[in-house]
């Protein structure tokens, strides 16, 4: 079978590539955009018509075209945040009716995960991971231990209640005995619950079955990933990393898309790196060039607003991230943060225990004895912005994007030159 193209939008870094914009440029060429894993830990912002708003669980394909949206069953779903984006989408004319869909085997975050997650968070002490706390690594801890509670659940007061006075039973027990907590409530709990359901009750259904039925009558899908293949939980710098997985293998079970229908993988990266919380970062910048990084690139996170840690282009982990996924094309972000840069790095490779390396290692204690070498580059040091024209760029910017090119051996077919939807170039 010959399928439409399925193309997956996968985060090349540690997240915060600018994925929802991209998501956001190429949902109106597309049947169905699908978030297919992480939760309301992932904040997608898109700028457009003057207006910004910030998504952390419907996919970033909502405001461009008439693309239905599809929250996969990869994804754990916190259906208070839910509600609370419905209604802010609502605010912005947007009909949701016969737009959103929910798998009904997408998994529940409840009061009790971000409970968890913030004592254990905080029980760690130094060797905190940076986590968000808003329950994701215990909701997919619940998942693997089959304990979970799906959306499917909800539509079932009387099994809902028991799976939650049962999981209950014993989170209360060790938020007593070990991290000395007070007990949570089950009544109260579901009593919030009821008018949240009632809500989010007309979405729900089996999207599974609605993506076969797309990809069998010839019809495009977006695949949109959160965070970024660096922080995946097989392949990215474990255990700094999140709960679910970012790339290419996550689009496929957290759709129920199958792998022979995927056309494009399209990775996403700055023109430097960044990332949040805790864990290795080979070229971050503890310096001047670093703010600078930060402030010119208004790098702090969309879901926490906490500032990410700054750094350069790191091509290593690039070509990691880009065979981990098979990526056949790029999209390059924020190449207007480095507009005033007098110059311009990239981490080439590695130097480990004084030995030369181009591998990513997958170990997190090697990763922090790695040094990164560097080749410097002029900067261009005159405005990107609004240029819809590769041709149009800089001299200097397009020699610096020709040698990634080059280097990682993908092209970039979107460069994008500012936050805007119309800051974009397509090749």
């Amino acid at each position: 079978m010959e399928y439409m193209p399925v193309r997956i939008i996968i985060g090349a870094q540690w997240g915060d590539e600018g994925k929802g914009k991209i998501v956001d440029r190429l949902s109106a060429e597309s049947s169905y955009v699908v978030r297919y894993q992480g939760g309301a830990n992932a904040g997608h912002t898109l700028k457009f018509d003057d207006k910004t708003i910030v998504l952390h669980l419907i996919p970033s394909g909502m405001f461009n075209g008439n693309a239905k949206c599809v929250i996969g069953n990869g994804v754990v779903i916190d259906p208070i945040a839910l509600v609370e984006e419905i209604e802010e989408v609502k605010t912005l004319d947007v009909d949701l009716k016969d737009r959103l869909y929910i798998s009904s085997s997408a998994h529940v975050i409840l009061p009790y995960h971000k409970v968890l997650d913030q004592v254990k968070e905080k029980s760690r002490g130094k060797d905190a991971i940076g986590t968000t706390g808003r329950g994701i690594g215990p909701a997919y801890v619940s998942k693997v231990s089959r304990v979970g509670i799906r959306m499917s659940d909800l539509l079932n007061e009387e099994l809902l209640e028991h799976k939650v006075q049962s999981n209950l039973s014993d989170i209360n027990n060790a938020l007593e005995h070990v991290y000395g907590h007070n007990h949570l409530d089950a009544k109260k709990m579901i009593a919030d619950l009821k008018p949240v359901i009632e809500a989010i009750k007309p979405f729900i259904c089996n999207t599974t079955e609605l993506l076969h039925d797309a990809l069998e009558n010839g019809e495009s899908v977006l695949l949109e990933g959160a965070q970024g293949s660096l922080l995946d939980v097989d392949h990215g710098t474990y255990p700094y990393v999140t709960s679910s997985s970012p790339t290419a293998g996550g689009a496929c079970t957290g759709s129920g898309i199958p792998p022979t229908a995927i056309t494009h993988s399209l990775g996403i990266t700055k023109a430097y790196c960044t990332r949040v919380g805790n864990g290795p970062f080979p070229t971050e910048l503890d310096d001047s060039a670093g703010e600078k990084l930060r402030k010119n690139g208004q790098e702090f996170g969309a879901t926490t607003g906490r500032p990410r840690r700054c750094g350069w282009l790191d091509l290593v982990a690039l070509k990691y991230a880009v065979r981990l996924n098979g990526m056949n094309e790029l999209a390059l972000t924020k190449l207007d943060v480095l507009d005033d840069f007098k110059e311009i790095s990239v981490c080439t490779h590695y130097e480990l225990d004084g030995k030369r390396t181009d591998i990513f290692p997958l170990d997190s204690h090697e990763v922090e004895k790695l040094k990164p070498v560097y080749k410097t580059f002029p900067g261009w040091l005159q405005s990107t912005r609004d240029i819809s024209d590769f041709n149009n760029l800089p001299e200097k910017a397009r020699e610096y994007i020709k040698f990634v090119e080059d280097f990682i051996g993908v092209s970039f077919t979107i460069v994008s030159t500012g936050p805007k939807r119309s800051e974009t170039i397509i090749r």
